[in-house]
């Protein structure tokens, strides 16, 4: 295991490219007749600061980030290898409940060791020292739901990260050999792990 190590961390240089596309759905209508007004609710929403309400798909790139090893070149993927990216998501302009799902997709199809593993979901008060509540990812998709409170006259919905984790899985079940593994780092200038990410936001209707 020390000898495969070694060897690819001579010839591992994976490059990370994360890409997000945001599908935004707004089912509500309204028609008004007569001297009066009707306000509609609110429908903005940020991710990692850039509006995707303003239009039905965007692509955001993601930064991730890579936990130092040792033995590992710095921002580099190799055997053991961890990380995370975060997708941070801002609510706060949004006047109706709503859904949320994250679809994720490792492209990298020919490093089956690759993979997504947990997240966690962390409000504005978390510290990177405290401790994370690791939630188990189902079939590639990570789903929630947030609901407007109509009893509070001033409510508001605190922006959130999801944080979600993936590594070059080493251990008894990995799938790929010695020589897979190595042959990856021969070819590291024409490799990149790549994670698709796909987020859908939908109004609640009853």
């Amino acid at each position: 295991m020390k000898t495969r190590i070694k060897l690819l961390l001579v010839l591992i240089s994976l490059s990370i490219t994360l890409s997000l596309m945001s599908s935004t759905y707004s089912k509500y209508a309204a028609n008004t007749t007569g001297n009066f007004e009707v306000s509609f609710s609110k429908w903005q929403i940020l991710v990692n600061e850039s509006d995707i309400t303003d239009k039905n798909t965007k692509e955001i790139t993601l930064m991730p980030v890579i936990e130092q090893n040792q033995y590992i070149a710095k921002n580099k993927v190799a055997p053991s290898s961890k990380g995370y990216f975060d997708i941070d998501i801002d609510p706060s302009n949004v006047q109706l409940s709503f859904n949320y799902k994250i679809t994720l997709n490792m492209l990298n199809e020919n490093i089956p060791d690759l993979v997504i593993t947990k997240y966690s979901i962390l409000d504005t008060t978390h510290k990177e020292q405290d401790q994370q509540e690791l939630k188990n990812i189902q079939e590639n998709q990570i789903e929630g739901t947030l609901l407007y409170n109509n009893e509070l006259d001033s409510f508001q919905f605190e922006p959130f990260t999801i944080r979600i984790y993936f590594e070059w899985y080493e251990g008894e079940e990995e799938q790929m050999s010695d020589e897979e593994d190595t042959e990856i780092g021969r070819n590291a200038s024409e490799e990149s792990l790549k994670i698709k990410v796909d987020m859908a936001f939908t109004q609640m209707i009853q």
